[in-house]
């Protein structure tokens, strides 16, 4: 089976996946559409898939500069692919020598497990997981707003790591002790 090329769409290497939200769409403030996304963390030592994302943002600029932006590159163009030492390594160390970008859907994504099974469970891909994500860019001009967006179309989980965002202690720890209180019953 021969796969059309699309300069646009990219399937990544192995990337961390954050805020996970793949299985139910949300809105993010009162009033917009719910939409599936997550947050993909890149290795920067992933040259291939950092040279692949460069390219579909590329030709994502050159798609909006012939369909959506008048025939000419604006000057303040939004671009997708963020440094994460240099935005966020002060906050979470997970960014440290990562890239990151932002995919979401109005579609639920097909979520695969390593084997190609597909994953129905909710709690197996979290934020902090490994895996790959199919993606593509495109170029957009919404509200004055200009610039590349990217559209998350599939997930497949790799592995496992420790959970982004805190671990959370399980109900049989927090209340490992036996409550005694004299006073319950009057």
């Amino acid at each position: 089976m021969s796969k059309s090329i699309q300069p646009t769409k990219v399937i990544t290497g192995k990337v961390r996946f954050s805020y996970v939200n793949i299985f139910k769409s949300r809105s993010f403030q009162p009033g917009q559409d719910e939409k599936f996304s997550i947050c993909l963390l890149i290795p920067k030592k992933d040259k291939k898939t950092v040279q692949e994302i460069k390219a579909a943002i590329n030709a994502a600029v050159q798609q909006g500069v012939a369909e959506k932006w008048g025939g000419k590159k604006p000057g303040n163009l939004k671009l997708p692919l963020r440094d994460g030492d240099d935005e966020r390594a002060d906050e979470a160390e997970e960014y440290t020598g990562m890239y990151f970008l932002n995919a979401n859907s109005n579609q639920k994504p097909g979520i695969i497990d390593m084997y190609k099974n597909e994953i129905l469970d909710p709690t197996e891909v979290y934020s902090g997981c490994w895996g790959r994500a199919s993606i593509n860019f495109f170029p957009f001009n919404s509200n004055g707003n200009k610039g590349v967006g990217v559209g998350l179309n599939n997930i497949q989980k790799l592995g496992d790591d420790e959970a982004l965002g805190g671990a959370r202690a399980s109900a049989e720890d927090d209340f490992e002790e036996d409550f005694e209180d004299d006073d319950l019953l009057g």
